[in-house]
């Protein structure tokens, strides 16, 4: 049974707030780490997901309704981002890494219910090409991520 079209714009607008919180995580990544490697994947993945939200925005507008603030959803903020926020200041790259990463399993399992849920054809499509993208970043961060804790193992870091 297809989705109302208010259950369809929560879904959206969910995902419009998971990939701000995504958008803001990766430029406060950006904005903490040395490797200028790093800086410059996480400015891409910060411009991704305003991108997405963008594209997601669009959809809703579609439907005839008007997407929700950022903010808006009040309770449904994102933990693994907030985390980043709040602790990334005097921590080292690989540390910054493992916290986009957990930011980015909470974006993967948004975006996985959101692709499980049954949204109409046009607006699934889209949903599953972000998905998959979302997963992409998300698989890139989990191997940079091991990367450099095997490094940092390597060198006798802790």
């Amino acid at each position: 049974m297809a989705l109302h079209t208010d259950q369809i714009v929560s879904t959206l607008n969910n995902l419009i707030e998971t990939c701000r919180d995504g958008e803001k995580g990766f430029k406060a990544a950006a904005e903490h780490v040395a490797d200028p490697h790093l800086r410059i994947l996480f400015t891409d993945y910060s411009r991704q997901r305003a991108q997405l939200a963008e594209e997601l925005q669009f959809e809703i507008r579609r439907l005839g309704a008007e997407p929700a603030e950022s903010g808006s959803l009040a309770g449904k903020l994102h933990q693994g981002w907030i985390d980043l926020k709040t602790s990334i200041t005097g921590h080292d790259d690989a540390e910054i890494l493992t916290e986009c990463e957990r930011g980015e399993d909470v974006a993967v399992q948004q975006f996985h219910e959101a692709v499980q849920s049954d949204l109409p054809d046009v607006i699934a499509q889209v949903v599953r090409r972000q998905a998959s993208a979302v997963q992409a970043a998300h698989d890139r961060i989990s191997e940079l991520d091991k990367q450099h804790n095997r490094d940092h193992a390597a060198n006798g870091s802790s």
